[in-house]
């Protein structure tokens, strides 16, 4: 069935999304917003883990809609839920835990100024921070962020500090800081995506400490479910459909544009968006499956992929984490800020974001964070039962509850330059199909060795820190993972059509009127949390498209 045209469809609501939505919105096109997901309220976000964290309330079920994964070409797939994010309007960031942090001006240069890597693809991007600097100062302050920009080595270019204050801290974050100074480390203050106090129609924060995969009750944390949707509805001009899963994008054989979206809605009935525009933000690796899927006789081997670059150069933030376990009974009179509840730690240490040269084995590093370990208590209970090749179980697993309650666990995660590889990369599957009956996406990844000589530097200097406050123990949790949440490159940007998919405007070089806007178009990581980029980004890319529509091009 098809649906009366609009001048722009946009397949999906999170990050890269909603900016679009709600600067066209705002410029008077009409705009229609394709989301996978349920549209939920506030009232429906509750303290629940099951629900949350080991059903499909965000993330689909793999048997129903499975990604497949290898560790390497060589290696067999398996089913997994791996590199889901939410499925729900605002995508991964209602279920994010808000840490905010900008790339640096050599993210933007990274071949230019450290050179090339063997075995890498990276690349530099086609534009430089102090042309995206202006859009961090939009998106901070359109979505809500709370902070302070202390100077350090590696603070970025600002011209402002955070909209808000920063989040009410923990004491322990000035144990951190005590532990940094001691070290010649710099401790500085993590900007928070969650509100600090009223802001725009928003309540501030009610400090439950249940932020990372969980939807926020009251508003406070700064989704794009919470911030730019209400926004853009507003506006009169934009209509956002939930629990509609795009399948494919048609376009016109004889020109080449891309003609409609075609989704099935809630009934599971086909339907047809025309519109003059058509935008893709549905994460990664989900956005490089539908155009993989968007096969015709124009495009063949998929929608943009003339140059077989979708889905290639897949990125994850690389992963390193530690954990230090302080006991409150034993532990209270030398550690008196034990017995405080605050949930915030906001803290983070960028000294070795760029080494000064090669001699750990690596340039690019990364960010560490500190915060509490996540309260999930069935999460903690499975993990104790499964230590050790026999497990725990009975009365040894119930002393290890009661020492886990007894408990303060500080950690950190690493967030590091992934390099990008040929042999990480999204495909698609025609022998397996999610329950919609459309080919899945296959995900293979085989790191640079580079990530784990520099995950281990780090997480070996966060060890540091962690032990210079005296905890009663300390255990590595990993120095080899990724966080696949965070992910982009698959339709990297550049100059070149024969090095990327999509031009500096996040326009595809073979289809003029196709857009992509998730972090797909990153040609390498940076080394934070990719979210606040990928807003930025989109209000850019939605400043230009404006520009171009008032005068009748796109």
């Amino acid at each position: 069935m098809a649906n009366d045209p609009v001048d722009v469809v946009i397949v999906g609501s999170g990050a890269g999304g909603a900016p679009m939505a709600l600067e066209l919105g705002r410029a008077g096109f009409k705009v229609v917003v394709l989301e996978k997901g349920p549209w939920y309220k506030k009232e429906e976000f509750v303290h629940d883990e099951i629900l949350n964290s080991r059903r499909n309330f965000f993330m689909p079920l793999p048997w129903d809609e499975p990604h497949l994964w290898r560790a390497g070409p060589d290696k067999p797939y398996s089913r997994t839920n791996e590199a889901w994010t939410a499925n729900c309007v605002g995508g991964g960031t209602v279920h994010m835990s808000g840490y905010f942090y900008r790339l640096k001006p050599i993210d933007f240069r990274l071949k230019s100024e450290l050179g090339a890597i063997k075995g890498a693809n990276i690349a530099d991007w086609p534009i430089t921070y102090d042309e995206l600097a202006p859009f961090y100062d939009r998106a901070e302050e359109e979505l809500g962020v709370s902070g302070n920009a202390v100077p350090h080595p590696f603070l970025e270019p600002r011209k402002k500090n955070y909209p808000m204050p920063p989040l009410a801290e923990h004491p322990v974050s000035l144990e951190i800081d005590k532990a940094c100074k001691s070290l010649g480390f710099h401790s500085i203050p993590t900007a928070r995506g969650i509100t600090s106090t009223a802001y725009k129609g928003r309540s501030g924060c009610t400090y439950c400490t249940l932020c990372g995969s969980y939807g926020c009750e009251n508003d406070a944390k700064s989704s794009t479910l919470a911030s730019l949707i209400p926004q853009a509805i507003a506006t009169g001009n934009v209509e956002v459909r939930p629990r509609c899963m795009a399948v494919e994008i048609t376009v016109d054989q004889k020109s080449g544009v891309a003609k409609s979206v075609v989704y099935l809605d809630p009934d599971g009935v086909r339907q047809e968006q025309a519109a003059k525009v058509v935008i893709v933000s549905a994460t990664a690796v989900e956005s490089a499956r539908l155009l993989l899927n968007s096969q015709s006789a124009r495009y063949p081997g998929g929608l943009a992929n003339n140059n077989g670059l979708v889905g290639k150069n897949l990125l994850f933030s690389s992963f390193g984490q530690s954990k230090a376990t302080f006991r409150v009974s034993k532990q209270k009179a030398t550690h008196p800020w034990l017995e405080t509840t605050a949930p915030f730690v906001n803290r983070s240490m960028q000294d070795f974001y760029v080494m000064p040269d090669n001699r750990f084995g690596f340039r690019k590093g990364g960010t560490l964070g500190f915060m509490w370990a996540h309260p999930n208590p069935i999460f903690a209970a499975v993990g104790m039962a499964r230590k050790g090749e026999a497990g725990v179980f009975g009365k040894a697993l119930k002393n290890k509850l009661r020492e886990y309650r007894d408990s303060k666990i500080l950690e950190f995660e690493i967030y590091g330059e992934f390099l990008p590889t040929d042999d990480t990369n999204v495909t698609v599957d025609g022998k397996v199909k999610d329950k919609y009956g459309n080919p899945v996406a296959a995900i293979t990844i085989k790191r640079h060795p580079m990530d784990f000589v520099m995950t281990r530097f780090l997480v070996e200097r966060g060890e540091e820190v962690l032990a210079a406050m005296n905890p009663e123990k300390l255990d590595r949790v990993g120095t080899a993972g990724e966080t696949t949440i965070l992910q982009g490159g698959t339709c990297r940007f550049g100059k070149d059509e024969l090095t990327s998919v999509l031009n500096k405007d996040c326009r595809a070089h073979s289809v003029k009127n196709l857009y992509v806007v998730d972090g797909s178009f990153m040609p390498t990581s940076g080394a934070v949390p990719f979210t606040l980029t990928i807003v930025a980004n989109s209000f850019r890319v939605a400043q230009g498209l404006v520009e171009r529509m008032k005068k009748g091009a796109t």
